[in-house]
């Protein structure tokens, strides 16, 4: 019914159990075109994507269309085979035509018109990190959340079908994290640089998900892109012996304020003293104009229990500590420790801060004696890129596509 539809060609000849379709060569010796999936197809596996060959002979024009629109692909050096680039649309009709020509000049044209199966897996792509044309920092990570775990035999076709392109080609590696390793409980699949982004640049993120084997007989179900932009090299350094916050953009220091970390003093039953902040590369992650804070593991009442709003509020990991205005006792900014871990602020610099911060900015920490690690928050710089490039299923660096536009 499907090929009657599309209006087929019956000289190409019909598809047998193999799932090709073939135009034979005749005895004048034109060549054999053979095209897979098979013309009438009506549950082709999208994982497969279209294969075109040519024997006595080679390949010239393949035409592949969805609706009208060319699907990529690459013909082999040989010219006598030609293979589609990415994977295709579950339930989307197809339409084939590819000619092949002999050495002495014969030529013949096969056609084939199939439509893919429609089985979608019910993992879906929830989200994709950084959002539709934001401008970030050059530490940002890149995100694709999935909303449940993507199959272990699945991950290194899904990894090989997120292209990103970017100005500056970039290296950098994917890492696949648990629900339980993520800021925000989601699976995930993460990209970040061997070193942080060139600033000024576009990035564009394709996930060719449309189509990739996710279980058995079932596909993933359309394609994800985002595009974002790196702004300027912000990198904010914070030192908890000297006091200083000091912040730079493009290597050049444009403001420094006295702060107040966390004083420390609270060790409980995991070990961990919550009210120290945690030394190490942190990234700005959201803000908000008023947060309320209250105390981890304290009820009201308890010595050690605050509940507070705090103005001009930016997150720099899962653990509770922002870059905030302080409400405080002044005289502890630029002095002494006092906080409960996060890093107060003057309230001019803090709401300058608020203002003027990309996510992704690179913020380092140092002088207390608790680690950051590399699971709160966005803190993976924490981690060697070597070790991190380990939690990627194809065990190994990649680098953007260069991007001209």
């Amino acid at each position: 019914m499907l090929a009657l539809v599309l209006g087929l060609a019956t000289a190409c000849g019909g598809s047998g159990e193999t799932g090709e379709t073939t135009a034979a060569g005749g005895d004048d010796g034109s060549p054999k075109v053979t095209i897979s999936p098979a013309n009438g197809d009506g549950r082709a596996r999208p994982d497969t994507g279209v294969t075109v060959t040519s024997a006595g002979g080679t390949l010239g024009k393949v035409s592949v269309k969805l609706k009208d629109v060319e699907v990529p692909g690459k013909l082999s050096a040989d010219k006598k085979s030609w293979q589609s680039t990415w994977t295709l649309v579950p339930g989307g009709q197809y339409q084939v035509s590819a000619t092949a020509t002999s050495s002495k000049g014969k030529a013949t044209t096969a056609t084939s018109a199939f439509r893919t199966s429609a089985a979608t897996a019910l993992t879906k792509i929830n989200n994709v990190i950084p959002s539709p044309n934001e401008t970030v920092g050059t530490g940002m990570p890149v995100f694709v959340q999935f909303n449940k775990p993507v199959p272990v035999k699945a991950r290194p076709a899904v990894e090989r079908a997120i292209e990103i392109t970017s100005t500056t080609p970039t290296e950098g590696a994917w890492r696949w994290l648990t629900a339980g390793e993520s800021f925000n409980g989601l699976p995930s699949v993460v990209f970040r640089p061997t070193r942080p982004w060139a600033p000024h640049q576009k990035v564009t993120v394709t996930v060719h998900y449309a189509g990739l084997k996710i279980g058995d007989k079932v596909f993933g179900d359309k394609d994800v892109v985002r595009k974002f932009r790196i702004g300027d090299s912000h990198t904010i350094a914070v030192s908890a012996t000297t006091h200083r916050l000091v912040v730079k953009k493009n290597g050049r220091t444009v403001r420094s304020w006295g702060v107040s970390l966390g004083s420390g003093g609270d060790r409980q039953a995991d070990g961990v003293d919550h009210l120290l902040t945690t030394s190490g590369v942190h990234l700005t992650m959201d803000r908000v104009r008023v947060e309320r804070m209250v105390s981890p593991g304290k009820k009201k009442g308890e010595p050690g229990y605050y509940d507070e709003k705090v103005p001009w509020a930016t997150r720099i990991s899962n653990s509770g500590e922002y870059i905030h205005q302080n409400m405080d006792d002044p005289s502890c900014l630029g002095n002494r420790n006092c906080s409960h871990g996060c890093v107060r602020s003057p309230a001019e610099s803090a709401q300058w801060f608020f203002n003027w911060a990309y996510r992704g900015d690179l913020v380092t920490i140092t002088g207390t004696k608790r680690d950051l690690p590399w699971t709160n928050g966005w803190g993976y710089w924490q981690m060697p890129f070597s070790k991190w490039v380990q939690g990627s299923t194809l065990g190994k660096a990649v680098t953007t596509t260069a991007q001209t536009a």
